[in-house]
């Protein structure tokens, strides 16, 4: 079907002009009603933030998304252009995006009453109607709503003429989504700009009297700290918000999971590479651990792409023993869990009384959820035979970031007994048959015990332990 072009075929065609609010909240009804979530992609949000969001969409209100850094706050408010039409009509040629039945700015008009029915018509995408602005000190009023064009007036317009305004980003995306990230790091005068679009809805420039009726769905983004702190909201301007809605870190260990192997950066394709989820269970735990230690500062946060990064970190480490070795396959162990924590102490901001112990801490919070998520997977398996060849037959078992799975596996002569049920416990029983994976298994049990203070560990270096009796 071909779409209008014109007036007349566009009120032919039975279109529907409506707010932007109203068309927002019709496309969530009919997602509401088929059952479809209202943001794909966002875990552990079903019963908390979501709800929220959607009865402030419902009752047509702009909003705060108000949280601490890496809680998706960003990818919430692009879902969102999703709830807009597929396309939508505008006067060809118009600026901000001007509706055809209802013409806004002065050219539109004019146009409207040159042409009549035959004004004409064109379509725009969602993606166009969406505008993100990450809010930062020198942001000024013409980049929100506009300024007088010097151009324009050398042209021969007056001041005063609406047509010499250049318009700013929130005009623009008229009959939209306007989106301000980090809104408090917006200087507090460049905020009372806004001021006259969430409540008047409409803008002026430099004090002439130009009044443009805006139809947007105005979004913010700010983190709690700066929004007591570093910054401020003018209360005016939160006032005119009609809903806050607060995001939260995962609350289990799954969601957590589930995140970081759903954003962690694709592993190489030229390496087979396969991660023990039991591995990364590791690293939500201590995520979790290090968000409710009293030596972290938490109003900074420790962010969800803290695990991200330790996971990729984990898997570059297990690709660069497979690249040197030769090893079939890359497989993350314990041992490659001594590279996650130099590489990520930049994410989190310490509240130490003395400088210094900054890696202390983070080691000991990982060999917390070590333990852990040891205990959890290790319930009731055996492992009294293995302790014995350790303390009585003094077995000892050497492994480093370096060595192959099959040089550890060969520590321990022809059998290691239990393997296969710790293989099942750990969800790695189809892979039995790699050594690669019996490994990092094997590295798990041993670090655990000695956690656990069965088993004793030597640092022989940077790069390798050593466990014996």
């Amino acid at each position: 079907m071909v779409a209008p072009s014109t007036l007349a075929e566009l009120r032919d065609s039975g279109y529907e002009d409506r707010t932007v609010k109203e068309e927002l909240r019709a496309n969530l009804v009919a997602r509401l009603r088929s059952g479809d979530p209202l943001a794909t992609g966002i875990v552990g949000y079903d019963d908390t933030v979501l709800p929220e969001l959607e009865r402030a969409l419902l009752a047509g209100q702009d909003l705060i998304l108000l949280g601490e850094r890496g809680q998706a706050k960003t990818r919430l408010v692009r879902r969102l252009m999703d709830l807009l039409d597929e396309t939508a009509p505008v006067i060809a040629g118009c600026e901000i995006n001007c509706s055809p039945m209802q013409p806004t700015c002065a050219p539109c008009r004019r146009l409207a009453i040159e042409t009549g029915d035959q004004l004409p018509v064109v379509w725009v995408d969602r993606e166009r109607r969406f505008a993100e602005k990450l809010a930062t000190p020198d942001t000024a009023v013409a980049d929100l709503i506009g300024d007088v064009d010097p151009i324009k007036v050398a042209e021969g317009r007056t001041l005063g003429d609406e047509e010499t305004i250049h318009w700013g980003l929130v005009p623009r995306h008229n009959r939209g989504i306007v989106a301000i990230n980090e809104l408090p790091d917006l200087p507090e005068r460049i905020q009372v700009a806004l001021l006259n679009v969430l409540e008047e809805r409409d803008v002026q420039i430099r004090g002439y009297s130009i009044r443009l009726p805006l139809d947007v769905l105005l979004v913010a983004t700010a983190n709690p700290d700066d929004y007591t702190n570093r910054g401020r909201i003018i209360s005016p301007l939160k006032d005119r918000f009609g809903a806050q809605v607060r995001t939260h870190y995962p609350r289990t260990i799954d969601h957590e999971v589930e995140i970081l192997r759903a954003e962690a950066a694709p592993p190489p394709t030229d390496v087979p590479v396969h991660v023990p989820r039991f591995l990364d269970e590791v690293l939500a735990e201590l995520v979790h651990g290090l968000r409710v230690s009293p030596e972290i500062n938490q109003r900074s946060g420790v962010s969800v792409r803290f695990a991200i990064g330790a996971h990729e970190t984990l898997v570059a480490s297990a690709v660069r023993r497979a690249a040197r070795t030769g090893a079939s396959s890359a497989v993350p162990r314990i041992v490659d869990l001594r590279a996650v924590i130099p590489a990520s102490l930049g994410r989190i901001e310490f509240d130490l009384l003395e400088e210094g112990r900054e890696l202390e801490v983070v080691e000991h919070a990982l060999g917390r959820a070590l333990l852990a998520v040891w205990r959890n997977r290790m319930a009731g398996e055996p492992i009294d035979e293995l302790v014995h060849r350790f303390d009585a037959e003094g077995l000892t078992v050497t492994t480093g970031d370096l060595m192959p799975g099959a040089e550890v596996l060969a520590a321990f002569g022809d059998r290691i007994g239990g393997l296969a049920g710790w293989l099942q416990r750990m969800g790695e029983g189809d892979r039995s048959e790699d050594p690669e994976v019996a490994a990092s298994v094997v590295e798990f049990v041993l670090e655990g015990l000695h956690l656990g203070r069965r088993l004793n560990r030597d640092d022989l270096d940077g790069a390798s332990v050593r466990y014996g009796g």
